[in-house]
């Protein structure tokens, strides 16, 4: 579903990504690992078309998107869930909900799409009418994801999802990742819990310094205790 061939991001001349090479395949959960700093964000970023690459090539359902706006990218079903959620704090968690949806023109569409989401997310239909800026993080989220559902994505990249939210959710969260993957959406997840992240993926890559250093099943790379002490501190 997406081959990513020597991707290389630079920001003001300075490389953020200087050679990352990955695949998805369609059904699979792949996760991006990798320290702070280490490109993972960047990589996410490019994937969308929100920062070009300066060099590289990204293949998304076999075609060339590496230089497609991001709205067209969005439209084919590559879908970004951002860090740090970025959603609309004085609109409604509904009209948050509408605005992924922004390409569908179809009314019945729509409320299926909407109706998914509550039944992966029951507290956002009670708080349909809520304030977005006035949830709790772990329910930001949820909306951030469902968000992104909307948009009926082929490939969701969730960056971060388990960021700033109290521990007791980051297990509903990751739990739902698995459901809506079982659902048919394949995911590309950058996740700061490596543990979890891996033990939920079926692959991982591993970056350091914008590049690609290891790669394997979630499990080989669970397993080898050195190459985690070398690249992901634990």
């Amino acid at each position: 579903m997406l081959i990513v061939e020597r991707l290389a991001i630079r920001y003001q001349q300075v490389p953020a990504v200087q050679d990352v090479t990955l695949t998805v395949h369609a059904g699979e959960i792949v996760a991006l690992l990798g320290s702070n700093g280490s490109g993972k964000s960047s990589t996410l970023r490019a994937l969308a078309g929100l920062q070009m690459p300066a060099a590289g090539r990204i293949v998304f359902d076999s075609r060339d998107i590496t230089r497609d706006p991001a709205h067209l990218r969005a439209a084919r079903g590559l879908t970004l869930v951002p860090e740090g959620r970025r959603l609309f704090p004085k609109l409604s968690v509904e009209k948050n909900l509408q605005l992924g949806a922004y390409a569908q023109r179809n009314l019945a569409d729509l409320e299926l799409s909407m109706d998914r989401v509550f039944s992966l997310f029951s507290v956002l239909k009670e708080r349909r009418s809520q304030l977005a800026g006035t949830l709790s993080g772990g329910e930001q989220q949820m909306l951030a994801i469902g968000r992104g559902l909307m948009a009926k994505p082929k490939l969701l990249m969730l960056d971060e999802p388990s960021w700033g939210i109290a521990p007791k959710l980051v297990t509903k969260i990751l739990d739902t990742i698995a459901e809506i993957n079982a659902s048919g959406i394949t995911v590309l997840l950058v996740e700061q819990n490596v543990h979890r992240a891996l033990a939920l993926a079926h692959r991982g890559y591993v970056i350091q310094t914008g590049r690609v250093v290891l790669e394997g099943t979630g499990k080989e790379l669970l397993d080898n205790s050195t190459l985690q002490r070398a690249y992901l501190g634990i």
